[in-house]
């Protein structure tokens, strides 16, 4: 499931570059100049991955800088011209609307469950990642929340534009400002993407190393040293998403797949409190007993509640597929 929301969220990221571009090219949100720009990102960045770690993380730091830039100063002048009056419901929200958005925000908000992924591939892990996932989780929590705020505050046509932010920023910045969002949420996505290859193809090529996927996957570049069928494989899985899908509907499948796994990890965790550590280990335990592993399952399991059936079905269809191939593999495998 942590794959399945790798790929479809980078499927859906595809899309919303799309997006994003047809703000000044409306003929690249549709048709033939949506296929070039999906195909034309997605193998660009499956391209840059196969090259190395180092390459590709050096990429998605630049991104990193580039699309905050922007954010910064969309929040720092938008904040100033923000309509309080309008950060409030439009009327009733019913729970089916109220879980469609809460999806749409695992899926914005969501990611950071990643950065141990590629640790085995850092140089200090114990010392970096946990400083990494705090950090993440604060900034992304007060960029995303702010550019929400302002988004929501200037533009009272929100609910029907495409390009939000872009919209809210010409309103309040003119054209410059559109342009400036528009370059700045390409650059965002295009990051994000390089990210989900990243991870997703050492998930796939973490998967097959344990015997749960075929050893073809397992495969090493003899020059780049990286795991090339795992990177060719989530390359044409996910251009095959990407076009035949739309933004919204394949982020709600990554919002789906990402609680499941958020359920399943705390689940672990109050499993994980009652078994005895290793000798000579120092297991490090988390403050105030079960509460918030149980908050998070509530949540989660509220947010699942108000999901449609198409929703719960593509849930479904992805642990069903998961399933088969760990079944069939282990029926390959078993001595």
């Amino acid at each position: 499931m942590q794959w399945i929301a790798r790929i479809t969220s980078q499927a859906g990221i595809a899309n919303g570059i799309a997006l994003a571009l047809g703000f000044y090219w409306p003929v690249l949100t549709g048709g033939a100049g949506r296929a070039a720009v999906i195909a034309a990102i997605t193998l660009a960045i499956g391209w840059i991955n196969l090259l190395g770690i180092r390459p590709s993380a050096v990429v998605v730091n630049l991104f990193t800088v580039a699309k905050l830039l922007p954010l910064a100063l969309f929040i720092a002048v938008g904040v100033w011209f923000v309509d309080t009056g309008a950060l409030v419901p439009a009327g009733p929200v019913t729970l089916s609307q109220a879980s469609a958005a809460a999806l749409l925000l695992v899926f914005a908000f969501g990611g950071y469950d990643v950065i141990g992924v590629p640790a085995g591939e850092a140089t200090d892990p114990r010392r970096h990642v946990p400083f990494a996932f705090v950090t993440t989780i604060l900034a992304v929590t007060a960029v995303m929340t702010l550019a929400h705020v302002v988004a929501a505050g200037t533009l009272p046509t929100l609910a029907a534009s495409s390009t939000p932010l872009a919209d809210a920023a010409a309103a309040f910045m003119g054209a410059a400002g559109a342009l400036l969002i528009s370059v700045g949420a390409v650059v965002s996505m295009a990051g994000n993407s390089f990210g989900s290859v990243l991870t997703g193809s050492r998930m796939l090529f973490g998967m097959a190393e344990n015997g749960e996927l075929p050893r073809l996957l397992t495969t090493i570049h003899p020059r780049y040293r990286t795991p090339s069928n795992a990177i060719l494989g989530m390359t044409a899985v996910t251009l095959t998403l990407a076009l035949s899908g739309s933004f919204v509907v394949l982020a709600l499948a990554s919002g789906v797949a990402r609680l499941v796994i958020y359920t399943g990890t705390c689940a672990a965790a109050l499993r994980l409190r009652y078994v005895p550590a290793p000798i000579g280990s120092t297991p490090f335990v988390a403050p105030g007993g079960p509460v918030v592993p149980v908050l998070a399952i509530a949540v989660s399991l509220a947010i699942l509640a108000g999901a449609t059936g198409a929703q719960l079905i593509g849930g479904a269809v992805g642990l069903a597929a998961g399933a088969v191939l760990f079944l069939i593999q282990r029926g390959t495998t078993r001595p």
